[in-house]
């Protein structure tokens, strides 16, 4: 059973828990730490055989042409995360659609490669952007994995099919949450990011074990700054964000080994291709 890893590069200072504290202005004033980062990864996938999709910043793209080039050489998919990690609940329609064609853009560019995959800054497609989908059609795309199907504080959208499914009646567009658990009869997150580096890896592991167990793929993500315990503190952040966003990055690579190790894994498009056969 092949299950889908993928990796959303943005850097340590435009991640959602800092956007009150760290202004867009200020962005190109902070230390970059994203290239080493997704370096770092690009040689652990190597080691271990490993393909993943990178959905990347336009702002990553324009700033690190070469690195997008080296993912998409190495045998990855490539994917769009939007301009600068705006949510989409925060655009009109117009404005997403803009912001869709410039960082697509910027990806293609860089790598030579088409992009046919999105990913919302924060999981932000809800039930406030039902013309999100329609705009993705609209400019091409294949699928999205935007949504994370769950009740959080700064996203979800609870009553979402936990697995693939079609978004519109009358497009192939794919949507791909990120993958939840179930407990009893309460749906959990465990699709990665923090719930990944937060918990203990056993916890990660039963909930892959247990959409595996149904004939379904794990869909996994995390971020290059998760890897980075020596990178920039934040001191005027919330407290809440930090420990959030602090805590266990010495564990995070150790605990990715263990990960890549137990599981199969693939692209993203290609999972989603695999998939399409079970959607209804």
């Amino acid at each position: 059973m092949y299950n889908a890893l993928s990796v959303d590069v943005e850097d340590w200072f435009q991640v959602g828990a800092f956007e009150n504290v760290i202004s867009r202005n200020d962005w190109d004033a902070c230390e970059c730490r994203v290239e080493r980062n997704t370096d770092a990864l690009l040689a652990m996938f190597d080691a271990a055989g490993i393909k993943a999709t990178f959905f990347t910043l336009g702002w990553v793209a324009e700033r690190y042409p070469a690195l997008i080039r080296r993912i998409a050489d190495a045998g990855h998919e490539l994917g769009n995360h939007g301009q600068n990690h705006d949510r989409v609940f925060t655009f009109t329609p117009q404005q997403f659609a803009a912001d869709l064609d410039r960082s697509r853009k910027a990806i293609e560019d860089a790598a030579g490669v088409a992009v046919r995959g999105y990913r919302a800054p924060s999981f932000s497609i809800n039930p406030n952007t039902p013309w999100a989908h329609e705009v993705m059609a609209e400019q091409g795309y294949c699928y999205s994995s935007s949504i994370n199907p769950i009740k959080h504080d700064h996203y979800g959208w609870p009553d979402a099919p936990r697995f693939a499914f079609h978004p519109l009646p009358d497009s192939d567009l794919v949507e791909i949450p990120v993958t939840t658990a179930m407990l009893g009869k309460k749906r959990i997150a465990a699709g990665g990011g923090g719930f990944f580096r937060l918990l203990p890896y056993s916890y990660s592991r039963w909930a892959i074990r247990q959409v595996n167990a149904d004939a379904r793929p794990g869909i996994i993500y995390f971020h290059p700054w998760e890897i980075d315990p020596d990178q920039p503190r934040v001191a005027n952040a919330p407290i809440k964000s930090k420990l959030r966003h602090y805590t266990n990055l010495d564990a995070m690579a150790g605990k990715l080994k263990r990960l890549m190790a137990d599981f199969k894994w693939d692209r993203l498009d290609r999972i989603v291709e695999s998939e399409k056969a079970r959607i209804t």
